[in-house]
């Protein structure tokens, strides 16, 4: 379990009690190396009295560099990681490396699955803190990292993956751009609900959980689109809140019980993300209205109708009037009225390659996709992201809607 701690300034107690000796090895993406939240770190570091070595990442790294950073962290006593969720991943991997020679071996292994997992004992032998600076990713509590190899990007999981301790802070995330805070929120909504709609059963407790936090996420994606829309910042108690949200769509108590593998859109998004060279936001508000449509119309293999059915009304009750009642349309409504881009497009060849990889990587025997085929995958996205699909989201108008710049993570 990751103890939460809100707020760095706390964060100097738990430093000092951690570790076997005073030595600290600070992870930071370059990106927020002068940033006030490192500053802020660095400063609990010393009141600590712990000794500090600084270590700067670019990139979202690979299996090579992962290892090297693993032997970088050999005999240090903590690990302190500063970024969004592509460093964190690495910390997360680099620091279980670099005590089990078992992880490393079985992290290097070539394979053709898109998802690795750990074994259930394995432990890391360094304690992990984590100080996300992005919102939706949910890393700093989260069993999982994504890695790219040589085959394609990676899925692994294990429970020695979940930091001990993570920091959530406003300073962290207050200089965010509007669209990422907002592609935050979804991340976070399409987590909470992948889960849900995929499982057929009922399950009171779990159930509820979910649709109460999925309501909650609509509040704030609406919160933090009228103060774009208003010309001002997102306020820190909001920008908390979204981390909690996030951190809590982690939570194995949403999921309890459900069978595995039932977030197939997750799987389609990351592929498809990767394959265009795009953020992984932009993949998922294509992906999530398509899935959603599909679902609604009886694609047991997605998920379950009833089930949308009766989250999405708890949704559209939470979010200002307006939306449609359609699930796949009132989908698409809300990611417009938050300000998500969705005119990420590509041609046929590109969507084929695509669809190769995810097939290749999460179906053909393996049961990741269950009963889901080529064709089904190459008909999905064609309808989500082709320039040429059907019409079927008209595009939506509301509060929070702004031009979006294209970017890659």
């Amino acid at each position: 379990m990751t103890h939460v701690l809100y707020g760095a300034e706390g964060l100097a107690p738990w430093l000092a009690k951690s570790g076997d000796h005073g030595e600290t090895t600070l992870l930071v993406d370059a990106a927020v190396a002068q940033s006030p939240i490192t500053e802020h770190v660095r400063r609990q570091i010393g009141r600590a009295r712990r000794h500090e070595t600084l270590i700067e990442l670019r990139g979202p790294g690979d299996a090579d560099s992962v290892r090297e950073l693993a032997a970088r962290l050999t005999g240090t006593g903590l690990v302190l990681a500063v970024g969004g969720g592509s460093l964190l991943d690495q910390a997360k991997l680099a620091s279980l490396l670099c005590g089990d020679q078992d992880a490393q071996r079985r992290l290097m292994v070539r394979q053709r699955s898109g998802l690795l997992l750990l074994p259930p004992l394995t432990k890391r032998a360094v304690p992990l803190f984590a100080v996300p600076t992005t919102l939706g990713t949910g890393a700093e509590v989260s069993t999982v990292a994504c890695l790219a190899y040589p085959e394609g990007k990676r899925l692994i999981t294990g429970a020695c993956l979940r930091p001990d301790l993570a920091v959530l802070d406003p300073v962290a995330t207050a200089t965010l751009p509007a669209e990422l805070v907002s592609e935050g929120v979804l991340e976070t909504l399409f987590r909470l609900t992948s889960g849900y709609l995929g499982d057929h059963e009922d399950r009171a407790t779990e159930d509820a959980l979910v649709e109460t936090l999925a309501a909650r996420v609509a509040q704030e994606g609406y919160a933090v689109a009228r103060a774009h829309a208003a010309g001002g910042r997102v306020d820190d108690a909001l920008l908390l809140e979204i981390a909690k949200l996030s951190g809590l769509a982690h939570n194995e108590f949403m999921h309890f019980g459900r069978p595995s593998f039932v977030n197939k859109g997750w799987l389609i998004a990351n592929e498809l993300s990767t394959g265009l060279g795009a953020r992984k936001m932009a993949a998922v508000a294509l992906v999530m209205p398509e899935l959603w449509r599909r679902v609604a119309k009886g694609d047991g293999r997605l998920g379950s109708a009833r089930r949308l059915g009766r989250l999405w009304t708890r949704i559209r009750a939470a979010a200002p009037a307006g939306l449609p009642a359609d699930p796949g349309q009132g989908i698409a409504a809300l990611i417009d009225a938050w300000g998500v881009d969705r005119s990420l497009r590509a041609d046929r060849a590109a969507l084929d390659v695509i669809a190769g990889r995810i097939v290749r990587s999460w179906g053909t025997g393996l049961p990741m996709l269950g009963a889901l085929t080529r064709d089904d995958i190459d008909d999905f996205l064609t309808r989500a992201v082709s320039a040429t699909a059907p019409d079927d989201f008209p595009r939506h108008t509301g509060v929070g809607d702004h031009h979006m710049r294209k970017e890659v993570c």
